[in-house]
């Protein structure tokens, strides 16, 4: 069994075998850190927090045996992440930058106006749409370096249209956000999920990028400036608005699953 096997299992241990292992006053393992926050967040897993872990988000204190003992300050830091990721829509880039700047959990508060979550704690989505002209490029071997991902992953994922990428003097660059779906597609395929599964989010998500194209299509053509800038804002909104809705519908679906 691995380390990290048995570490998903410690909750099932009524004590530790060796006095040292024990966590302090008010520290948490992973397995009980997963179950305090479940409440909140359904979707929350041992792998998930892994992930943050991976990417420099969380850095929980570890025993002698190796074992992650989360500290009531790592405990809130999760959950403004969480938060964060849910509410805001935000990447991690974003994210990491939010809590450099000093953003916490009171910062970021449960929602509390109803099912909507459109209570007065809840902040204002950021936008995400739109992105400078002259934004960050990255080429394969950048891509593959900071996402871990397999080259022949990248390859696929051309093959079935979820990234292009642009040609630039016969070397291939991906933007950002292209990146960041190589990351998260990275994680997926821990699970067996390869780029061929992943058209059905490709075909979902150019649907609903031409439904809201519909929706505001005159407003974005405007000539005017302040109309085209509350054209923009409406449309950061409503895909914002649309994505909690899908995530709501999984969540609903997955419970079936469940039982």
């Amino acid at each position: 069994m691995t380390l990290q096997d048995e570490e998903a299992q410690m909750e099932a241990v009524p004590a530790p075998a060796i006095e040292e292992e024990a966590p302090p006053a008010k520290a948490m393992t992973i397995g009980a850190l997963c179950k305090a926050l479940e409440v909140e967040f359904p979707d929350i897993s041992i792998s998930k927090i892994r992930y943050l872990e991976d990417q420099k988000l969380l850095a929980p204190r570890r025993t002698p045996g190796g074992y992650r003992l989360y500290s009531p300050g790592d405990v809130a830091r999760l959950r403004t992440i969480l938060r964060l990721q849910r509410d805001e829509f935000l990447p991690l880039r974003v994210i990491r930058q939010e809590l450099a700047s000093g953003r916490t959990e009171t910062d970021v508060a449960a929602p509390t106006g109803g099912p909507s979550g459109d209570g007065p704690a809840r902040r204002k989505r950021r936008p995400s749409v739109t992105a400078p002209s002259t934004g960050a490029l990255y080429s394969l071997d950048d891509v593959v370096e900071e996402t871990r991902a397999d080259p022949r992953l990248v390859a696929e994922l051309e093959d079935y249209g979820v990234i292009k990428g642009e040609n630039r003097a016969g070397v291939k660059y991906y933007d950002e956000t292209e990146r960041e779906i190589v990351r998260a597609v990275t994680e997926l395929a821990r699970y067996g999920v390869g780029g061929r599964n992943l058209r059905a989010f490709r075909t979902s998500a150019d649907r609903e990028a031409a439904l809201l194209q519909q929706i505001l299509a005159p407003a974005l053509r405007s000539r005017n400036t302040k109309r085209r800038q509350e054209a923009i804002e409406a449309l950061e909104n409503l895909a914002a608005v649309t994505t909690h809705l899908k995530h709501l519908l999984l969540i609903r679906d997955l419970r079936k699953i469940v039982g």
